[in-house]
């Protein structure tokens, strides 16, 4: 995982770094088992990108750490590498990170859980700075550009009986 543009690896699981912009966004999507395990396999597959507008390619799916995760907005290709991915009974989700290329530097983190009440709740963490000269001279407009994004990819995930 050398080729990441940040040193923090992993850091979207605890205390975010500083230096960087901090995103922590959550929703509750659906309720119950089977709304948890579509959502897990559909968010394993790089289907929240893909339902948010991004056109995606994956070295492998399920993912899994070590993975591959490119994706395109528009004119700008964004390469990831998965540095966190995790399925178990209440719990899904994987993390990638910035790789040489992507407009930014730092990692988001998207993750399911599943409560003992039986609500599935939707999170998604991240750290970044501008990585590149347009995104340092786009400023506010790439954070505003930001929030858009991670709101819709809160909503691609949600149950028909939510």
């Amino acid at each position: 995982m050398t080729d990441l543009t940040y040193a923090e690896i992993g850091a979207t699981a605890g205390p975010l770094p500083a230096g960087y912009h901090h995103v922590h966004a959550e929703r509750v999507i659906g309720h119950g088992r089977v709304a948890f395990e579509q959502a897990a396999d559909a968010l394993l597959r790089g289907a929240v990108q893909r339902r948010a507008g991004a056109r995606v390619r994956l070295s492998e799916t399920p993912l899994r750490t070590g993975a591959r995760f490119d994706m395109r907005l528009g004119p700008f290709g964004i390469p990831c590498l998965v540095v966190w991915a995790e399925r178990d009974d209440d719990h899904a989700g994987f993390a990638y990170g910035s790789l040489p290329g992507h407009p930014e530097c730092g990692e988001e983190r998207f993750a399911l859980t599943l409560a003992p009440s039986g609500e599935v709740t939707f999170a998604i963490t991240a750290f970044s700075r501008p990585g590149r000269w347009f995104t340092r001279l786009a400023g506010p407009l790439n954070r505003l550009v930001q929030k858009r994004m991670t709101a819709r990819y809160l909503r691609t995930l949600d149950s028909p009986t939510r």
